[in-house]
């Protein structure tokens, strides 16, 4: 009993904290200034750190409620804080992850765990992005934040982020905005609070799914099509998101004007080789999913392919 308490306190501290570092993140997101901030500051990042929380709550708990309807012993989400560094890129949170603690025997019950959160937490995110596109501020809000915005000069001398679209985000700019009012282009996505947490979620869930090890993609991969299918996709999933990281890095130190590619991927796929590992364990029992399962499966890859963007983040000098 007092271990069980202790872990409690374990997940709910580190909520608290991740609510804490995702409110300083968001609020140097959208302030013109560095800090220190008021308390009255501060509560205009408050919608940043609830949607994003929010989307990542969502997410590990279509795992855990997945997880507890199979009998699978599993832990409460551990969310990861990340707290804002000087000159870093940062979103004020790693996401979270929960444990299982007890085996899961079929591939039935893996399939189950693994796009229960990936698709809950798509959900949540295309919630998210369609208030931000439904109450987008005025003109106005930007110019507080950057009252040169429409001079010749804005931005020149100085480093420029840029969000990679995706084809959902488009999708939601499009349908959900009107030609009236002013759009925030994806460089300058970053200081609308909602667009960033709803941008973040199918970021996240992109990253979750590719289907490698133990990730999301690689649970739903290995439980539609078994070892030998799940290790030609890794494979291949893994040659693209290396071919990506060396675009990235080229396109970063020779200059050679490609904007395809991101470093970053370079990094993630270092992470599934060396720590997540490419290829999937096995199961006690395995046994062809039923149609629903494989329609499900098909529109969890689907997710990915709309969320996912070769270049995420397009950094100018």
């Amino acid at each position: 009993m007092q271990a069980k308490k202790y872990s409690s306190l374990i997940h709910i501290l580190l909520f608290l904290v991740s609510i804490i570092t995702t409110i300083l993140a968001g609020m140097e997101w959208i302030s013109p200034t560095p800090g220190p901030y008021s308390i009255s500051e501060l509560m205009q990042a408050v919608p940043y750190s609830f949607s994003v929380l929010f989307i990542i709550g969502v997410h590990e708990f279509g795992h855990y409620f997945a997880a507890k309807f199979h009998k699978v012993d599993t832990t409460l989400p551990y969310f990861i804080p990340f707290p804002p560094i000087a000159g870093f890129l940062n979103f004020g949170t790693m996401g979270a992850v929960i444990k299982t603690r007890s085996a899961v025997r079929d591939n039935k019950t893996m399939f189950d765990i693994g796009v229960a959160g990936p698709i809950a937490g798509f959900i949540a995110a295309i919630i998210v992005l369609i208030y931000g596109y439904t109450h987008l501020p005025g003109v106005e809000y930007i110019l507080k934040i950057h009252p040169d915005y429409f001079s010749p000069d804005y931005g020149k001398n100085a480093i420029g982020l840029q969000f990679g679209n995706t084809i959902i985000f488009n999708f939601f700019n499009s349908v959900f905005t009107n030609p009236d009012q002013f759009i925030p282009p994806m460089s300058e996505i970053y200081h609308y609070p909602y667009l960033t947490a709803g941008w973040l979620g199918l970021f996240i869930t992109a990253m979750n799914m590719i289907p490698v090890g133990q990730l999301d993609g690689g649970h739903v991969i290995y439980s539609m099509y078994g070892t030998k299918k799940h290790e030609v996709i890794a494979s291949v999933s893994m040659i693209i998101l290396l071919v990506l990281g060396m675009a990235g890095i080229l396109d970063t130190f020779v200059d050679l004007g490609f904007q395809f590619g991101w470093t970053g991927w370079l990094l993630w796929a270092l992470i599934l080789k060396f720590v997540i590992k490419i290829k999937h364990p096995p199961v006690m029992i395995f046994e062809p999913l039923d149609t629903k399962r494989m329609i499900l499966g098909y529109i969890s890859l689907i997710i990915l392919v709309i969320s996912f963007s070769p270049n995420p983040f397009l950094i100018s000098f």
